[in-house]
């Protein structure tokens, strides 16, 4: 092995302990489409978010892919120059500094655990009705602790395998459900809904509020950023793999609700009441068994979403972890497995704990999967900003800035204004009304977890003042193996950017 050889190799080995160079561009993405799930709003919950937004829940969607689509521009600014597994977090340390990193880590995990919640409730509530056709009826925590067990050993065992298994599932699972889409669309006569179309009865709020619910959707697009050191060509496919997703998965939100708004009309039943819209629809139009091909899928997915989900919350703890955030256990990877188990047991346990709690004070399934899914899109909401205004910030730092990257950065912070606004809503007014209780307290809520956090992080730099140095120190180590333009520098301190004990910490 010559001695050029032996520097890249080593160059690509993770500083981290985690299994590097190993995830092709494909399985790059589907960590991304797993934590969105595009099965899982047409199959369960798009009733949730027309009961919010009515006819005008397309353009809800329409609306969040337009905003995405510019804060995966901003994402990008980072993602196409440096990577590593510590996502946003690692991006707002380097643009805004450690206390903008926390706040972000912080909201990253609620948002990316309380999406795994929300889920897992989906989850168990589309295989409890789905298996109590055939007569069996388990209790929820039961339904809770397979979906969590099961993901558990998936993002505990490997990454490779995750991977796989959410590009398969997600992939056959949307196959199935567009061409059932169409096949309602026909039915149909592939009519022009007019009062979808010219937005019947809808107001600027309902939009706003519907929104709330659609970044719910959309959540997790950027989660591809969590695989830095695992991916291959990290700097090309990440990229890739966050508008990607966005783009795809947008367009297909889109059409599956015009689809099924339409097809529910002159029914007799709401789509919003409805927890298995497909299902119901498949049967209108004489293709019931293909109905129950989707609604396996679906439940394919939901388990899918879980695991994309508990993957990157996992990644995100193990960096925090590293930098002094957390204990030092939850830093440490599995000798063989090379993943942050410590930190993949810890979540996934949470990620069953608050849900089970639920069911226990008996709040139907389909209900916590509204509320958990509400809350989480309060964290992403807050990053999105976060690094909306970093991109900027950074680019200025390096010497890129130019006046198109200011215009990005205000459109995507203008666009995730609107669900944020339809969150809280105007006393008083009639077209950005307050929501409807408990999801007015949401917000608050919210707020009051960011205040304890941050005030520990506080606490932390008064105990520790080297830690916020420290944090910036690392990340920058990072980021300093890379050029300008996103090569890998070799010979750089990429391999051991600060001295760590045997077990990598």
């Amino acid at each position: 092995m010559t001695a050029t050889t032996q520097i890249k190799t080593q160059i690509n080995r993770s500083a981290h302990g985690l299994k590097s160079n190993c995830l092709s561009f494909g399985e790059v993405l589907a960590q991304s489409f797993a934590v969105i799930a595009p099965t899982t709003i047409p199959a369960s919950n798009i009733g949730l978010i027309v009961a919010l937004s009515g006819n005008g829940a397309w353009l809800s969607f329409a609306i969040g892919l337009i905003g995405l689509v510019f804060v995966s521009i901003n994402i990008n600014q980072f993602a196409s120059r440096s990577a590593s597994p510590g996502s946003l977090y690692s991006y707002i340390v380097k643009g805004l500094g450690p206390t903008a990193g926390v706040i972000c880590g912080w909201s990253l995990v609620l948002a990316y655990l309380f999406t795994a919640m929300a889920v897992l409730c989906g989850f168990a509530n589309f295989s409890g009705t789905f298996i109590g056709h055939l007569g069996i009826h388990p209790s929820p925590i039961t339904l809770l602790a397979i979906g969590a067990g099961v993901a558990w050993y998936a993002g505990y065992k490997d990454i490779q395998l995750s991977a796989m298994a959410m590009l398969w599932l997600e992939g056959v699972s949307i196959a199935m459900i567009s061409v059932l889409g169409i096949i309602i669309w026909a039915h149909k006569g592939f009519a022009l809904d007019m009062s979808q179309l010219t937005l019947q009865g809808v107001t600027p709020g309902s939009i706003a509020t519907g929104l709330v619910l659609v970044m719910f959707g959309f959540s997790g697009f950027e989660s591809a950023t969590s695989l830095g050191d695992e991916a291959k060509k990290p700097l090309k496919n990440i990229p890739k793999a966050v508008m990607g997703s966005a783009v795809m998965a947008g367009l297909f939100f889109i059409m599956m609700t015009y689809i099924e708004v339409l097809g529910f009309s002159g029914t007799g039943q709401s789509i919003t009441t409805n927890e298995e819209p497909l299902s119901f629809l498949s049967q209108q139009v004489g293709m019931g068994w293909l109905g129950e091909l989707v609604g396996v899928g679906a439940l394919f997915s939901f388990f899918a979403c879980v695991l994309g989900s508990i993957n990157p919350a996992a990644r995100v703890f193990f960096m925090m972890a590293r930098h002094g955030l957390f204990h030092s256990s939850l830093g440490r990877t599995h000798s063989s497995n090379k993943t942050p188990h410590v930190a993949v047991t810890m979540c996934t346990f949470l990620t069953f704990l608050v849900p089970a709690v639920m069911s226990l004070f008996n709040i139907k399934l389909f209900d916590c999967m509204g509320y958990l899914g509400a809350i989480c899109s309060y964290g992403f909401l807050t990053v999105y900003v976060l690094i909306s205004i970093a991109a900027p910030v950074y680019l200025h730092k390096i010497g890129k800035l130019r006046l198109r990257d200011v215009v990005f950065s205000v459109i995507a912070i203008a666009f995730m204004m609107i669900p944020i606004l339809g969150s809280v809503g105007i006393p008083g007014s009639t077209m950005f009304p307050p929501p409807e209780a408990p999801y007015d307290a949401f917000p608050y809520l919210f707020l009051m977890y960011l205040v304890a956090t941050c005030g520990w992080f506080v606490l932390q730099r008064l105990r520790s003042p080297e830690l916020a140095g420290a944090m910036q120190h690392r990340v920058n180590a990072i980021h300093s193996t890379f050029d300008s333009e996103g090569n890998a520098i070799y010979g750089s301190s990429r391999l051991n950017p600060l001295p760590f004990d045997s077990d990598g910490l």
